[in-house]
Protein backbone atom coordinates (compact mmCIF):
# COMPACT_ATOMS: atom_id res chain seq x y z
CA UNK A 1 0.00 0.00 0.00
CA UNK A 2 1.53 3.43 -0.89
CA UNK A 3 0.99 6.10 1.99
CA UNK A 4 1.05 9.59 1.46
CA UNK A 5 4.43 9.18 2.77
CA UNK A 6 5.68 7.14 0.20
CA UNK A 7 3.97 9.35 -2.75
CA UNK A 8 6.22 12.44 -1.26
CA UNK A 9 9.33 10.63 -1.49
CA UNK A 10 8.03 9.44 -5.69
CA UNK A 11 7.01 13.06 -6.30
CA UNK A 12 10.78 14.57 -4.94
CA UNK A 13 12.45 11.78 -6.96
CA UNK A 14 10.44 13.00 -9.62
CA UNK A 15 10.95 16.48 -9.38
CA UNK A 16 14.96 15.69 -8.77
CA UNK A 17 15.02 14.01 -12.22
CA UNK A 18 13.04 16.68 -14.03
CA UNK A 19 15.08 19.53 -12.84
CA UNK A 20 18.34 18.30 -13.26
CA UNK A 21 18.46 16.22 -16.70
CA UNK A 22 19.83 13.31 -14.89
CA UNK A 23 17.00 10.98 -15.24
CA UNK A 24 15.48 9.13 -12.57
CA UNK A 25 18.42 6.49 -11.52
CA UNK A 26 20.33 9.46 -10.71
CA UNK A 27 17.85 11.21 -9.13
CA UNK A 28 17.07 7.77 -6.83
CA UNK A 29 20.07 7.32 -6.24
CA UNK A 30 21.03 11.55 -4.99
CA UNK A 31 17.87 10.97 -2.86
CA UNK A 32 18.84 7.60 -0.79
CA UNK A 33 22.48 9.81 -0.13
CA UNK A 34 21.01 12.99 0.95
CA UNK A 35 18.41 11.48 3.35
CA UNK A 36 20.65 8.53 4.41
CA UNK A 37 18.28 5.75 2.79
CA UNK A 38 19.23 2.22 1.47
CA UNK A 39 19.05 1.86 -2.37
CA UNK A 40 17.19 -1.30 -1.83
CA UNK A 41 14.66 0.03 0.36
CA UNK A 42 13.36 2.99 -2.54
CA UNK A 43 13.83 -0.09 -5.28
CA UNK A 44 11.39 -1.96 -2.99
CA UNK A 45 8.53 1.36 -2.94
CA UNK A 46 9.60 1.84 -6.75
CA UNK A 47 8.80 -1.87 -7.68
CA UNK A 48 5.63 -1.02 -6.13
CA UNK A 49 4.06 1.48 -8.65
CA UNK A 50 4.17 0.03 -13.00
CA UNK A 51 4.48 3.48 -13.73
CA UNK A 52 7.73 4.51 -12.29
CA UNK A 53 9.31 1.12 -12.78
CA UNK A 54 8.89 1.75 -16.29
CA UNK A 55 10.55 5.35 -16.56
CA UNK A 56 13.29 3.64 -15.19
CA UNK A 57 13.40 0.28 -16.26
CA UNK A 58 13.17 1.96 -19.55
CA UNK A 59 16.49 4.53 -18.49
CA UNK A 60 17.82 1.23 -17.53
CA UNK A 61 17.84 -0.18 -21.26
CA UNK A 62 18.91 3.05 -22.90
CA UNK A 63 21.93 2.81 -20.90
CA UNK A 64 22.72 -0.57 -21.83
CA UNK A 65 22.62 -1.67 -17.74
CA UNK A 66 19.71 -4.22 -19.02
CA UNK A 67 18.70 -5.96 -22.02
CA UNK A 68 16.81 -4.27 -24.10
CA UNK A 69 12.94 -6.33 -23.90
CA UNK A 70 10.12 -6.77 -26.57
CA UNK A 71 7.33 -3.99 -26.45
CA UNK A 72 4.50 -4.36 -28.67
CA UNK A 73 3.46 -1.25 -30.84
CA UNK A 74 1.55 1.52 -29.95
Amino acid sequence: MLTLHNENILKEIEKIARNADSGYIDAILDYAHKHDIEVETLGDLIRKIPSFRSHVQDEAEERKLLEKTSKLPI
